[in-house]
């Protein structure tokens, strides 16, 4: 008998960052919980599971104890989308915790999944037994999902509720969670686009960042990393100065860090930078994305209080680009 091929898996439709719908239209969106971990699109075939993160890497390695599909899956071919989350003692996504499980790909990855490991919030349902979902409504995929409920080992079906979104809003951060996102019910899932029928309403804003170069730190820090200088990718595609980021950083953080900066003779920034920055700087490749936390923009493009939490293997950099507006 010959096997039937895989379903292909599509690259993660993406949310637009911005505000609740307004309350008269409160009614004809879902609301999902925001969840503090790594995108991933996974398929099961032939009993087997493949995740690929939002870059299109694959990661299946990463996480063998995701391996053991749920029971409704057995027998069937599914593509789903989700998240990978690390939980903490509260059962509360814990982005700090998935820093380590990230980039392992060596013998290390077993013992760490045992002694630590992760879960799979699944969230859409894109494809099943054979037929694309991509082009049905939100409102009839998430049906589809909560019917089959992929639930069990490692993974979980989310939860979604029509309309209450702000009650949705202030649930998430009374349980210390990242926020939500609104998706319009009537809205088809459209791989690889950022699209403003999804929004992310975060409680703090996030940004993802491309690491240009350091400045060395005093004190403790005296002979290694202080702080980054950190850029984003412009409407022209340059990369353009953010701002320094000296804080949120574990030594753990720095230690990782370390070894993956490669040196470079000039900026990478494509505009020119203060000398209070340039005369101690350390230029670097830009070929690592982060992300912070930060308070907004100033009128000069610069992030205000940004703080490090962690280094994402899942984003390109030259995908990049400014995700707030001032």
């Amino acid at each position: 008998m010959v096997r039937p091929e895989p379903p292909p898996v599509p690259a993660p439709m993406l949310a637009t960052p911005g505000e609740l719908p307004p309350p008269a239209e409160d009614g004809r969106w879902g609301y999902e919980f925001k969840w503090d971990g790594v995108r991933a699109v996974s398929r099961v075939h032939d009993g087997d599971l493949g995740l690929w993160a939002r870059s299109r890497t694959d990661i299946t390695v990463r996480y063998p104890e995701l391996a053991r599909v749920p029971a409704a899956l057995a027998g069937r071919e599914a593509v789903l989308d989700g998240e990978v989350v690390a939980l903490d003692a509260l059962g509360r996504p814990d982005f700090g915790a998935l820093q380590g499980r990230m980039h392992r790909t060596g013998p290390e990855v077993r013992r760490m999944a045992a002694a630590a490991p992760v879960t799979y919030l699944v969230f859409d349902l894109l494809a099943l037994d054979g037929t694309d979902l991509t082009g049905l409504p939100y409102v009839q995929r998430r049906a589809r999902l909560d019917e089959l409920q992929p639930s069990g080992e490692r993974w979980v079906a989310t939860p979604w509720f029509r309309g209450g979104g702000a009650d949705v809003h202030a649930a998430s951060r009374e349980n210390g969670l990242e926020g939500v996102v609104a998706k319009r019910l009537d809205s088809v899932y459209r791989p690889g686009v950022r699209a403003p029928e999804w929004r992310k309403v975060k409680h703090l804003r996030m940004q993802s960042v491309v690491v240009g170069g350091w400045r060395p730190g005093q004190g403790r820090r005296a002979g290694g990393v202080g702080s980054l200088l950190v850029g984003v990718h412009d409407d022209d595609g340059r990369l353009v100065y953010a701002g320094h980021v000296g804080t949120g950083f574990t030594d753990a953080a720095l230690k990782d860090l370390d070894p993956l900066l490669a040196a470079r003779p000039a900026s990478p920034f494509a505009d020119a930078l203060p000398r209070e920055i340039t005369r101690d700087a350390r230029w670097v490749e830009p070929a690592l994305v982060g992300e912070v936390a930060f308070a907004g923009w100033t009128a000069d493009g610069r992030m205000r209080h940004p703080s490090w939490r962690g280094l994402r293997d899942d984003i390109e950099p030259e995908d990049v680009t400014e995700e707030w507006q001032a």
